[in-house]
């Protein structure tokens, strides 16, 4: 093979590796939860009602795995369609991983609470750049969450509208786990009386 061709074809291998590292992937498939590991914290915490993922029953995680079972994502875009109902509170963990008990300690929540007795509702960067009292979002309505990282910056938006730009700051090499870094994603079961749903669930890198 010449050179000319030789480099033509890195050219459109790089060109195609580099498109295909931006698809969707769908994380969730509508049926299962095929790809995701409950901490089983709280058993049966996380099922498959009506083509979405129902969270109720008290504090557990659901981690996503994907197929091999090390889903890893550094630099991303996330969206899902979301429902919280009265009083109900959970949480969508990133660049966090398993933990077989209590609260995700690597990674930040973007927080999910329209009326739960928490203060910080939903769009709040948890406890790092909140949303205070009035959330963006009503019970039983579907939403369209969204969270993207690039480098250290992180936007969360619901419907469309921002709630969160946040530039982490620099942190010293033995601040705690939670910062940016990379891993998979989780969702929260909070308390026995949150019920919360979860469906169209994708995410894409970055290039």
């Amino acid at each position: 093979m010449s050179t000319r061709h030789s480099a033509f074809l890195f050219l459109l291998l790089s060109t195609t590796v580099g498109l295909s590292a931006g698809d969707w992937q769908t994380l969730f498939d509508g049926k299962s939860l095929n790809g995701w590991k409950s901490n089983d914290e709280k058993p049966g915490c996380f099922s498959v009602e009506d083509g979405a993922i129902k969270v109720s029953g008290g504090r557990a995680h659901l981690f996503y795995m994907g197929a091999d079972g090390k889903a890893c994502f550094k630099d991303f875009e996330f969206r899902a369609k979301v429902k919280t109902t009265p009083g109900s509170n959970s949480g969508l963990f990133f660049h966090t991983e398993f933990q077989p008990s209590g609260w995700p300690s690597k990674g930040y929540e973007a927080q999910v609470n329209a009326t739960h007795k928490d203060r910080r509702k939903t769009g709040s960067l948890y406890a790092v750049a909140d949303v205070l009292d009035q959330a963006p979002n009503t019970d039983g309505e579907w939403f369209d969450y969204e969270i993207r990282v690039e480098g250290k910056h992180i936007t969360i938006r619901v419907n469309g509208k921002t709630c969160v730009d946040f530039t982490e700051p620099e942190l010293p090499a033995d601040a705690p786990p939670r910062r940016l870094s990379q891993g998979t994603f989780a969702i929260q079961g909070h308390d026995p009386n949150s019920t919360v749903f979860f469906k169209d669930i994708q995410a894409r890198t970055l290039p």
